[in-house]
């Protein structure tokens, strides 16, 4: 085929990443031709036509080089996963049984169809969009839980990996010691991410996703099988990008007309097409995912992952690690993921809670939380309304990624170098002392613990109190943190206090990326801002953590200690302020956030 046709093929079908997604969550009705959208009409006529005239000049090219395949029986089954036909019997088929169990447990009895139709439509996609593309496009409310989860551990695998080190940016200062890339524009980063790199982190990501819900023992992978889909692409052993790009486009064009009409409303439907394989090594894992990457980029992409998860842990593993395994793990009414979910994907188990460990409830009885450190942590919006307490399991991540949560919605924050996860001497000391009162508390987070509990923690601490400072705070026979707290940060340092005369101690300084992934309509700059274009948004915040100040300096009153020259000292910096901020500062305490333009949204 000549150069021409191989220049048309190539952008034919990177166009075709972007045309025509699913209806945006959230987002208002695109304006009609009237009112100047004719020219995107246009444009995306433009994407099919080039996209049809290019795969076909190729295809019927490789049909007359390639000997035709020969004809298979009406009455087969092929598994749609990879782009050449595998036999039934590579896979297991779910019993009746087993099905009716994975659809009740996700979903309950009583499913609406608003929450199986988002469910059933969200793929595993890239955004189209430079500024964002290495970002996962959400269009359907519902799974973002699960979509945030897998993005968190592609950015770790796109920005931490060697191979992230080495090749993400050749002119970023890196440190392989500590994996630092600093000095360098994040958007300038990602905006240079091939469309091969970004495939491999993302097959990494849900194997070692899959391998974690597996205990490290195996990965037990969904696919879909159809009776009479005939999905065998030309096989001509090319291995040009021309080729791999008409092979990923005939196989998303199989894929999508076998989904047609598809509605997955009960555990026997589910039955009929869900296939299962399991793996025993995370490279065969790896080596099945990626050759069924179109069927995660299909519209049922995100349910099959969930599905791949739940199995790999086990179903009755998961039921046993929840706390109440009678509710389904897509709550209702609006189909959003559950902590559960999110949990799994993060720790491996399906536990209900943020804190650290179990917590005994008394009686025999006893509630789950996360057992160990995670490499990608979770914060919530949840905890700045005191409604829980995230543990430092989640906190303190082995990477500087978050998952984030809101009351609605998952999303991802997360920094380039590893450092701001380094504690100077004030953290550290907070942390050890914060450590000793959670593992008192009994209350699920409520800050408080007994006067017995208290004792323990001094003795663990080492923090002698003078006799005046004990009193006040056991006179109520129970103890709260925040009470607690300001007693140490005015306490000397020889008696195992954070008394600081400089006000200095604590400083930090650091740069955070927050990466929502719902598609919202922005003004696109490449014509002329007239046109509103579907993509995710991408915000860097400026943090600056300042020293200590007591609850009436935050709320811009006076200090009662009369030291007028520490008092100026402490006092915080102008803020700018966004719900992302209540979780930032559940993390890094006082911090002070700072953004360019519209601010970043968790919901």
């Amino acid at each position: 085929m000549g150069d021409k046709e191989e220049d048309e093929l190539k952008m034919a079908m990177r166009m075709s990443m972007q045309i025509e997604p699913p209806e945006p969550k959230r987002s208002k009705p695109m304006d009609n031709a009237a009112d100047g959208s004719g020219g995107l009409v246009d444009y995306r006529r433009l994407q099919r036509e080039l996209m049809a005239a290019a795969a076909e000049k190729r295809m019927m090219a490789a049909k007359k080089a390639a000997p035709v395949a020969s004809a298979r029986a009406s009455s087969s089954r092929v598994d749609i996963s990879i782009g050449v036909a595998r036999k039934e019997s590579l896979a297991d088929e779910l019993s009746l049984a087993k099905a009716d169990q994975l659809f009740s447990m996700i979903f309950g009895d009583r499913v609406s169809n608003d929450v199986l139709a988002q469910w059933s439509n969200q793929g595993i996609r890239f955004s189209p969009d430079p500024e964002t593309s290495m970002g996962l496009v959400q269009h359907e409310g519902g799974p973002c839980g699960v979509l945030a989860t897998i993005q968190a551990f592609v950015l770790k695998n796109l920005l931490f990996s060697a191979e992230g080190v080495d090749k993400l940016s050749l002119n970023a200062p890196r440190n392989m010691d500590s994996r630092r890339l600093f000095k360098s524009e994040c958007i300038n980063i990602f905006a240079s991410l091939t469309e091969d790199r970004k495939s491999r982190a993302l097959v990494r990501s849900l194997g070692e996703i899959l391998f974690l819900c597996g205990s490290n023992k195996r990965a037990v992978i969904a696919s879909l099988s159809f009776p009479n889909c005939d999905i065998e692409g030309p096989q001509d052993g090319s291995k040009d990008e021309a080729s791999c790009l008409e092979m990923m486009y005939y196989e998303n064009r199989v894929i999508g007309k076998a989904l047609e009409g598809l509605s997955l409303e009960s555990g026997s439907e589910l039955q009929k097409i869900l296939r299962v394989t399991t793996y025993t090594s995370l490279d065969s894992s790896i080596q099945r995912l990626e050759a069924m990457i179109p069927v995660f980029q299909s519209r049922l992409g995100a349910m099959l992952f969930l599905i791949s998860s739940l199995l790999s842990r086990g179903l009755d593993s998961v039921q046993a690690d929840r706390d109440d395994p009678s509710q389904p793990l897509v709550t209702a009414p609006f189909g959003h993921a559950s902590q559960e979910i999110v949990n799994l994907l993060l720790s491996g188990k399906a536990v209900a809670n943020v804190f650290d460990g179990n917590m005994d409830l008394g009686g025999g009885m006893s509630v789950k939380g996360i057992s160990s450190t995670v490499e990608i942590g979770f914060l919530t919006l949840l905890e700045s309304l005191n409604y829980c307490k995230v543990g430092q399991n989640l906190k303190c991540p082995k990477w500087p990624i978050w998952v984030v949560g809101s009351e609605s919605h998952y999303t991802v924050l997360f920094a380039l170098d590893t450092s701001v996860q380094n504690e100077n001497e004030f953290e550290m000391r907070e942390t050890q002392i914060r450590r000793a009162f959670d593992a008192q508390d009994q209350s699920g987070g409520g800050g408080f613990i007994s006067v017995e509990a208290f004792n323990q923690v001094l003795r663990e601490t080492n923090v002698t109190l003078p006799s005046e400072k004990l009193d006040r705070l056991r006179g109520s026979g129970f103890i709260v943190w925040s009470e607690f707290w300001q007693v140490i940060l005015d306490l000397d340092k020889h008696l195992g206090g954070l008394k600081d005369s400089t006000g200095l101690m604590g400083k930090k300084v650091f740069e955070l990326y927050h990466f929502n992934g719902i598609a919202k309509s922005v003004a696109n700059g490449n014509h002329g801002g007239e046109i509103p274009v579907q993509r995710p948004r991408l915000t860097k915040i400026s943090v600056s953590v300042p020293p200590s100040w007591t609850p009436e300096d935050f709320m811009g009153g006076s200090s009662s200690s009369g030291k007028d020259d520490v008092v100026e000292v402490s006092k915080p910096e102008p803020t700018q302020h966004a719900p992302l901020v209540d979780c930032i500062r559940t993390r890094w305490p006082r911090a002070v956030c700072n953004w360019e333009g519209d601010s970043p949204s968790i919901v």
